[in-house]
């Protein structure tokens, strides 16, 4: 593929990007993980959907895509709060209300999903996971029901 350029009314063909232009993908990880895990503590506990990356440069960025499928409450008036997290370090909250009904029957959404830029500045293996939580202190929460299959993809990007 040839990327055309303009410049002065000269049209010129270049066949890569200039020297200093980032962008390129330079390795994929993707994990998953379909175990139904469940909580009742408002304590944020693993989901199970963890992936790890070694970056080639600390410049470089890492493109995470999650995806936490069957994502519900069992009981009470509560709900889900899901997170991302590098090693120990909190990066976004995916979700602060996922599966709320302001009742307490069951409710189960479907899948809570996000995609975060991060610069980890290492070369070390960076680890990512999701975490949540149950808003009550003692309502059941869930990920993952019934086998639900989720998805974390981590791309590291050239800078």
């Amino acid at each position: 593929m040839a990327i055309i350029t303009l410049n002065n009314n000269s049209i010129s063909n270049i066949t890569s990007l200039p020297t200093g232009v980032g962008g390129k993908v330079l390795q994929v990880v993707n994990a998953t993980y379909n175990t139904e895990t469940t909580s009742s503590t408002n304590t944020f506990v693993d989901t199970g959907l963890t992936a790890s990356i070694t970056p080639s440069s600390t410049s470089n960025k890492i493109l995470i895509t999650v995806v936490v499928a069957g994502v519900g409450k069992d009981s009470s008036n509560t709900y889900l709060t899901i997170k991302l997290l590098r090693g120990s370090t909190d990066l976004i909250r995916l979700d602060e209300g996922a599966g709320y009904t302001a009742d307490s029957g069951s409710n189960r959404i479907g899948a809570v999903s996000g995609t975060y830029l991060d610069s980890p500045s290492t070369t070390s293996a960076t680890t990512y996971k999701c975490q949540f939580k149950s808003n009550q202190n003692s309502a059941s929460v869930l990920v993952n029901d019934e086998s639900s299959v989720s998805t974390m993809t981590l791309m590291e990007i050239e800078a």
